[in-house]
């Protein structure tokens, strides 16, 4: 069965309110839920502004896997501030997918336009990273991907989490089909 095109900012959309719907449960029976609850102090910027940082985020992960090579698939992070303060962020994220000894950074999804977000304590934003799935065996077509590393704008610590929603197609050996979105609050 072939999934059928949508746009991405429903679909982002649609993942965000999926998600932030599975949170009360804590992570139990979510899948492909995983979770990090790390919490420090805020860190401050030469301007004195607070910046949102990866150790300071609780993380959930979400997906609507692409059930066939060829079909597009997404993965919805949705992060809460655990700092105890507000915190900001603007941009993309960095994301890094890794494949044995391979690691690729995504590219920014086209004329995607993000926002400076002020989050308080325990609020909410997402990004979404958007696939096409690859095919299973080839290499040179599909990377088998294992893991996902990313970083906030500004922040000097990564997150991780396991992948796995089928390979990653793979536009040539340094370029998988892949992008990810803006930081956007989570839930409008």
């Amino acid at each position: 069965m072939r999934a059928l095109p949508i746009a991405v900012s429903a679909l982002t959309a649609l993942v965000a309110t999926l998600t932030l719907t599975a949170c009360d449960d804590g992570g139990s029976g979510d899948k492909g839920g995983e979770k990090a609850d790390n919490s420090a102090s805020p860190a401050r910027s030469s301007a004195g502004s607070t910046a949102c940082k990866a150790d300071q985020v609780g993380q959930e992960v979400a997906a609507s896997e692409a059930p066939a090579a060829g079909d597009t698939g997404s993965v919805s992070v949705t992060l809460t501030n655990r700092s105890g303060a507000d915190c900001t962020l603007e941009g993309f994220p960095r994301v890094d997918l890794t494949a044995g000894g391979t690691s690729w950074t995504l590219d920014p999804e086209e004329d995607a336009q993000p926002e400076k977000l002020t989050l308080k304590a325990d609020e909410t934003t997402a990004f979404t990273i958007t696939y096409v799935r690859g095919p299973a065996g080839d290499a040179n077509k599909g990377a088998a991907v294992t893991t996902v590393k990313f970083g906030l704008p500004g922040a000097g610590v990564d997150l991780s989490f396991p992948w796995k929603y089928g390979e990653v197609a793979l536009r040539s050996a340094s370029e998988p089909d892949a992008s990810v979105g803006p930081l956007q609050r989570a839930g409008d």
